[in-house]
């Protein structure tokens, strides 16, 4: 066996460097020289030269420089604004996105001169650079931060767009032929076409909710919990450049952040995400398409009632060049609660707007209203529990019939106060069945009130102008049946004909718990909104009105007729009835009817204030009542007619009577009636007879001590 040795050469193989980097940093441009693995290189600071960077270039496959460590380094570029200074090349294009990056870490509310800056560079970095895929997801991640921050966008709208448009146009770069960027707020994905095979290519987002980035999906078909689908017909490809060499590319386009479109015309919003359609490389823009785009956006506040809804693109030209809603060439197809498809003949950004007239208010004022309102609310639920307590008490205070209408009116008020001052509350809980009952009792006592006003109104009509020939046996048993009864009849009738109409803002039976204030239930569909509130409102309005002027006019009467030199200090105490009078009829509710248009937020305020001025009054009606005063015995209008008539006997027939009756003095009815102001009374009062009455519900009439019994009458307190 024989051995042979070779000779075994080992020598020193260098493994090599890194190359010369310029490298555009926060901390200033660092020119990294060209520096052998693994070794360290450094270099001053740009900010302050006493102190270094450095930066080690590693061994690998290839070998390739490290994160350099500028920890030592202070900011050069420390604000947005410094990003001007910076000049934005092929080579340094990631290192200026990665710059905004940090920029908007720190500072990510943007004024108008920071966001015009940052979309400036990033306009300069679309339009030199190729579009890698680094670059395309950190730049489409910048203008998501940017969609979700609380910056006012509506003046840059279109250069956003732009950008986004350029973005997926310079995706060319790419090496795949289908490609898809996805942020938190926005997507956009590149689709190669063949013409040869394409029939109809559709577009779909699901799962946009907040805090998760949208899933795209590319020709499937629609399925629960799509928020955004467009499907492009095959009309479309004869719209592709037609030159050769040119690669047929549709691009997607979704935004979900319906804030960057915010030039909606008055009483609409924007009720969806919005999705758009391009063609790359298209010599125009594509419209008046033999067969139509359908898109199809799921609503973001659900639509049960069928409000109005309008399909709209949005128009580049309009408001002066920032971009608006049009919607020339779009129509509505169908629309259900939660959903609206849309037919379009061209391609642009689509969204649906939602008629939201009735109840926009701005946001400042809306505040104060609500403080108002649950403010007054809270304080006449007070004055009301201190009315029905005060008459409750003391027996005295109820035996009338004015002090019996006033408290079940105050009733009515204390439960709608009530009612409405725990219904954000109880929304909250997210129970569609305690929903629907606490609308319906907002509704019943809302009701219930304005009739307890309207039998106030007609017992004023009663006591001071059809003072004679009225007598209603069980009075007060019947107002209860009216006043309670046909308030509750109506709210019947909407539950049975349509119970959907009671409900939150939501519009679902399958409502989820809430984690929002502004939930409210109330009726929801138009129709019975207008019919069984507005209309039934308007009516007792109308009657209380006229009412109000018959007593305004007797009131005159009566001054006219009294004798001369007892009219002096009485003009301040009428102003006092009227205004008492305006208030206990509820007439202040009118001003709700003049709240559109520009007077609204005004006449809101005015609204707001008077109202809770009603309880208010009928608390000083129990101060007034309660006040000690001389001892008046008050007659009946039976005891009036007795005691201011002169009767002659007609027949022999005791059972048939002619009897000439002359006017009483209305000053003793009208003074006593704490529906109404105290007037001044006559002198000398008329005589009387005194007069026992039965138990409330009865049909007998009142027994005279003299053992004479009249003709039943209205009586009067």
């Amino acid at each position: 066996m024989e051995n042979k040795s070779n000779d075994i050469n080992i020598r020193h193989i260098p493994p090599g460097s890194c190359p010369e980097h310029r490298h555009q940093t926060r901390q200033g441009l660092f020119v990294w020289p060209g520096t052998w693995a693994p070794r360290t290189a450094t270099l001053p600071c740009q900010g302050d030269t006493s102190k270094t960077a450095s930066r080690l270039c590693l061994l690998g496959f290839p070998i390739h420089w490290g994160v350099p460590d500028l920890h030592q380094c202070p900011f050069v570029v420390e604000t947005i604004p410094d990003l001007d200074n910076i000049d934005v090349t092929p080579e340094n294009a990631m290192d200026v996105v990665e710059m905004i990056e940090g920029l908007l870490k720190d500072h990510p509310d943007l004024n108008c001169t920071e966001l015009s800056t940052i979309l400036k560079k990033l306009k300069n970095i679309v339009f030199i650079s190729c579009m890698t895929p680094p670059l395309g997801e950190a730049i489409i991640n910048i203008i998501s931060d940017i969609l979700e921050s609380k910056s006012y966008l509506q003046h840059v709208t279109n250069q956003i767009l732009d950008i986004t448009e350029m973005v997926g146009d310079k995706m060319s770069c790419f090496d795949q032929t289908n490609y898809t960027l996805v942020a938190s707020a926005m997507a956009i994905s590149v689709v190669d076409v063949d013409l040869g095979q394409f029939q109809v290519l559709t577009f779909g987002v699901s799962s946009a909710a907040e805090g998760l980035s949208p899933e795209i999906y590319i020709n499937k078909d629609p399925f629960k919990g799509t928020v955004a689908f467009i499907s492009l017909p095959s009309a479309l490809k004869y719209r592709f450049p037609q030159h050769s060499g040119a690669q047929p590319r549709v691009q997607f386009q979704f935004y979900g952040v319906p804030t960057l479109f915010m030039n909606n015309p008055d009483g609409k919003i924007l009720n969806t995400y919005v999705v758009s359609a391009s063609v790359t490389n298209a010599s125009g823009p594509i419209k008046d398409l033999e067969e139509d785009v359908e898109v199809t956006l799921h609503h973001l506040t659900s639509n049960p009632l069928g409000k109005e809804v309008q399909c709209v693109y949005w128009d580049f030209n309009q408001n002066e060049g920032r971009g608006g809603w049009e919607q020339h060439g779009c129509r509505k197809h169908n629309t259900s609660a939660d959903y609206t498809t849309c037919l379009c003949d061209h391609l642009t950004h689509f969204g649906v707007l939602l008629d939201v007239s009735r109840t926009q208010i701005d946001i400042p004022n809306e505040e104060i209203l609500t403080i108002i309102t649950h403010l007054g609310c809270g304080v006449s639920s007070v004055f009301l529990g201190i009315t029905v307590l005060t008459y409750t008490a003391f027996e005295k205070l109820r035996r009338d019939y004015p002090s019996k209408i006033l408290i079940n009116l105050s009733l009515a008020l204390l439960g709608l106060n009530m009612v409405f001052l725990v219904n954000s509350w109880l929304s909250s809980f997210g129970s569609y069945g305690l929903c629907v009952a606490v609308a319906s009792a907002l509704h019943y006592f809302l009701l219930a009130s304005f009739t307890w006003m309207g039998l106030e109104a007609v017992h004023m009509y009663f006591a001071l102008v059809k003072v004679f020939n009225v007598y209603v046996p069980s009075y007060i048993l019947k107002f209860c049946s009216l006043g309670w009864g046909i308030p509750l009849a109506i709210c019947c009738v909407v539950l049975v004909v349509k119970r959907e109409s009671y409900g939150s803002s939501l519009g679902s039976e399958s409502m989820e718990p809430l984690d929002n204030s502004e939930a409210f239930c109330w009726i929801q569909d138009e129709v019975a909104f207008y019919v069984s509130v507005v209309g039934y409102i308007l009516l007792v309005m109308l009657c209380n009105m006229a009412i109000f002027v018959v007593v305004l006019v007797q009131i005159r009467h009566m001054r006219v007729n009294q004798p001369a030199g007892i009219h002096s200090g009485l003009l301040l105490q009428d102003l006092k009835g009227v205004s008492s009078l305006t208030f206990l009829l509820g007439l202040t509710w009118t001003v709700a009817f003049f709240a559109w248009g520009p007077a609204k937020v005004p006449f809101l305020y005015l609204f707001c204030v008077l109202n809770s001025l009603q309880e208010w009054s009928q608390t000083f009606t129990v101060g007034a009542k309660s006040r000690p005063k001389p001892l008046v015995r008050m007659p009946s209008v039976r005891s009036i007619k007795s005691s201011a008539t002169e009767s002659t006997s007609a027949s022999s027939d005791s059972s048939q009577r002619q009897v000439s009756i002359r006017r009483p003095n209305l000053n003793l009815v009208y003074e006593n009636n704490l529906a109404l102001p105290l007037v001044q009374r006559n002198s000398t009062p008329l005589p009387h007879k005194s007069a026992s009455f039965p138990e409330e519900g009865h049909c007998e009439g009142p027994s005279w001590q003299d053992g004479s019994h009249p003709r039943h009458r209205l009586p009067i307190p």
